[in-house]
């Protein structure tokens, strides 16, 4: 899964994706520094792994991962192929949700490629981009639908639909303000709208203005912007962010202690990613290793023992499943069982987050 971060030139976006992947990607005060997109694939962040490792003494522990991807600046007219923006629609065609990065703090030293702080402004320039693009892609669907009909009165409803978001994109808003039922839902799959992709809005504000970004007046515009599309909001500090993620554990554990934060703004960026895709994580317990393993909420259980080898969703008998909560609460798996709390689970079974399996298997 992959999660494209973007945002206007000189806004903050390379430097919070080297904090979040300590990748190193070059970062410059000037537009277009970065022109093909870095990537870097980050842990996501999980105490539950933590508290398991203390349990079972493992060889190895294994966090889930996300793949984060740095998209090259964009300005107006990228819809039109002005700046790099032919290469920046295709890299965010490319990527499965959205972090915008919003530049919210005062630095005469930064300059904003706009020559002002205006962070709804920017976050216009960029969504009003990607809805042009989307409206071009309406209007070639919507020509070829109308051909096919002639055909097939089946593609009345895809007409149908495409010119209900059309009608929605050209009132400046993005495909995913509209509440689409099951049936549109089902077309959606094939139409490859940027503006429906899921996003998460990152306000990067100043040290001085993070302890009070809750009243700070540029992030509750940036709130109330993100309320209408059903998006949520992380005001962060990039620049604390970049020294927090240059430190060792028990650093870093002091300076979020000293800044009165109970965990980085980053960690809680990757956990949101991770939400905004649909994902969860069950997990597996041993001496040999404990490990998160990605699958999308509304998993059954065979197709989340496929996740670990082909063989044990093929052959898959049941899973044996006890939560992560009933866990820690016995302190062992041995309790657990006494308590009748380990759990025999069919093909059926909707697997839940945090959900503790050994998968049982014939082949």
């Amino acid at each position: 899964m992959k999660i494209g971060i973007v945002g206007l030139p000189n806004v903050g976006k390379s430097t919070m994706f080297n904090a979040i992947t300590n990748a190193g990607a070059e970062c410059a005060n000037y537009p277009f520094c970065t022109i093909e997109p870095n990537i870097g694939v980050v842990p996501v962040p999980d105490e539950r792994l933590d508290e398991l490792e203390k349990m079972y003494k493992p060889e190895k522990k294994t966090h889930a991962i996300i793949e984060f991807v740095d998209i090259a600046g964009l300005v107006k007219g990228a819809s039109k192929g002005e700046g790099l923006g032919n290469k920046f629609l295709s890299h965010i065609r490319e990527v499965d949700s959205i972090v915008e990065v919003v530049r919210c703090f005062e630095d005469p030293n930064v300059v904003h490629v706009d020559g002002s702080i205006n962070p709804i402004r920017d976050i216009e320039t960029i969504n009003l981009e990607l809805i042009f693009a989307d409206i071009e892609t309406v209007e070639k669907r919507l020509e070829k639908a109308k051909k096919m009909l002639k055909a097939e009165k089946k593609y009345q409803a895809e007409i149908d639909l495409l010119e209900k978001i059309k009608k929605v994109l050209e009132e400046g808003k993005s495909a995913r303000t509209i509440d689409f039922n099951d049936e549109e839902k089902e077309l959606l799959k094939e139409t490859f709208l940027l503006t429906l992709k899921p996003i998460l809005y990152i306000a990067n504000v100043s040290e001085e203005q993070l302890s009070n970004a809750d009243t700070d007046d540029n992030v509750l515009k940036v709130k109330e912007y993100a309320k209408a599309e059903g998006a949520e909001v992380i005001p962060l500090c990039v620049k604390i962010e970049e020294e927090l993620s240059s430190l060792e554990p028990e650093d870093k554990k002091e300076m979020l202690e000293a800044l009165g934060l109970e965990e980085s703004g980053l960690d809680k960026v990757v956990k949101a990613s991770y939400d905004l895709l649909g994902l969860m994580s069950f997990l597996t317990a041993g001496e040999p290793e404990v490990r998160a393993w990605t699958i999308k909420k509304g998993t059954k259980a065979p197709e989340a023992a496929g996740k670990i080898h082909s063989d044990i969703q093929r052959g898959f008998i049941r899973a044996e499943v006890v939560s992560y909560d009933d866990l820690m609460r016995e302190g062992s798996m041995l309790a657990v069982k006494e308590k009748g709390l380990l759990r025999s689970e069919g093909k059926d079974y909707i697997m839940q987050d945090g959900d503790i399996v050994l998968f049982r298997f014939n082949v």
